[in-house]
């Protein structure tokens, strides 16, 4: 969708990815894939950093990486999030937040990606009472910070990623590094949580596919969960697509309460340790079904930092199939960075985030902490029917 102001100000935005992305009728891969991507690595060692790796615009899909981790908590069929401080039982509570961690993925397209956030690009969406606003924090190394804020049901929400892609030959492996805080204010408590790795392999066949361990633990509550993400092993030749196993037990027992099985674009169960019972904690359907579009609600208010602004030319470019204009609009984002660079440059100055505070430890590794207590409501809206 192409909005633009009077001023001329253009937005894109693009229908969020479900499970049918793969298949879906709207396709962002250039023809003779596997030729071109072996070619675009014929120069690239096995082990190298592909941090500032630079794609053309024929590897691309029109989002931003920020666009991305935003839809992962505002685009969703069903309200996993808001499930997540009903109950008065801990124990639910917790389940609760393992099934709303697991609907947070969401299946990525073989041979596109995103484009790489510029130094302080922002992404701001409301859904509903939840409002969600990323920035760009850093841009060597790259990271990404995330705070959303549910006034209505008391929930806050924040993380910091840093993503850092290595090549392997035949596959690329991108190592989300970095955490996830959910916190249920009216309970007084703390999830915090990592994320598992991406996955990519050229050969021999092709397959993306999210892999790893997550670890989800509530100091307050004193539960933990242990999430083990397929494929098995390293070339995804063994270990079941898509699937999810785990446990959730006492942290200071180490006693198994229940353990976890399924996949996470079907269903996950949960199985009691001493009832045997089967329960279901997690519907892929339920989350994917019925996902709209977001939709500028105030044009006015779209800061020139919105990724769907930062992006437009391009995305419009790629949804068109346009690849020099693709390829020029790329090259006049970048170019604007690095003259943004030089000016800091030339006056002494150092960039500082405008919503986030970061630091940096070699434990730690990148963290951030918002400097706002709320997020205000967004000028781009996610449709509720």
């Amino acid at each position: 969708m192409d909005t633009r102001s009077k001023d001329e100000t253009k937005v894109v935005l693009t229908r969020p990815f479900s499970i049918k992305s793969e298949s879906e009728e709207v396709d962002y891969r250039a023809p003779n894939l596997i030729q071109r991507i072996l070619s675009l690595f014929k120069n690239v060692r096995p082990g190298s950093d592909l941090t500032n790796f630079k794609l053309p615009p024929l590897f691309n899909f029109p989002k931003s990486q920020l666009q991305c981790f935003g839809e992962d908590v505002y685009c969703t069929g069903t309200n996993m999030l808001s499930r997540c401080n009903l109950s008065d039982n801990s124990v639910d509570r917790f389940t609760s937040v393992v099934a709303w961690s697991i609907s947070t993925l969401r299946p990525a397209i073989f041979g596109v990606a995103p484009y790489n956030p510029i130094l302080g690009e922002t992404h701001h969406v409301s859904r509903g009472t939840l409002n969600v606003l990323l920035e760009q924090i850093s841009h060597h190394p790259p990271v990404s910070a995330l705070h959303a804020t549910d006034e209505e049901q008391n929930i806050e929400l924040i993380s910091c990623h840093h993503c850092v892609p290595k090549f392997y030959g035949t596959s690329v492996e991108t190592e989300v590094r970095g955490k996830r805080q959910l916190k249920l204010l009216n309970q007084g408590e703390t999830y915090e949580m990592n994320a598992p790795n991406l996955l990519i392999r050229f050969l021999p066949m092709t397959r993306v596919d999210w892999a790893g361990n997550v670890r989800i633990r509530c100091p307050e509550t004193g539960l933990e969960a242990e999430l083990r993400y397929g494929p098995n092993s390293f070339l995804g030749l063994r270990g079941n697509h898509r699937s999810v196993k785990g446990k959730i037990y006492e942290t200071s027992t180490r006693r198994t309460l229940f353990e976890l099985d399924g996949h996470w674009d079907r269903t996950v169960t949960m199985k009691e340790n001493n009832s045997g019972k089967l329960t279901v904690i997690y519907n892929a359907e339920e989350v994917y079904s019925g996902l709209k579009t977001p939709i500028v609600n105030d044009l006015q208010g779209v800061r020139s930092t919105e990724s769907a602004a930062v992006w437009s030319e391009l995305s419009q470019a790629i949804l068109s199939r346009d690849w020099e204009k693709a390829k020029e609009a790329k090259n006049a984002v970048e170019v604007k960075q690095r003259e943004l660079l030089r000016e800091r440059e030339s006056k002494g100055e150092t960039w500082v985030p405008q919503h986030f505070s970061l630091t940096y430890s070699k434990d730690a590794g990148w963290e951030c902490s918002p400097t706002q207590q709320l997020v205000p409501p967004a000028p781009i809206v996610v449709p509720l029917s």
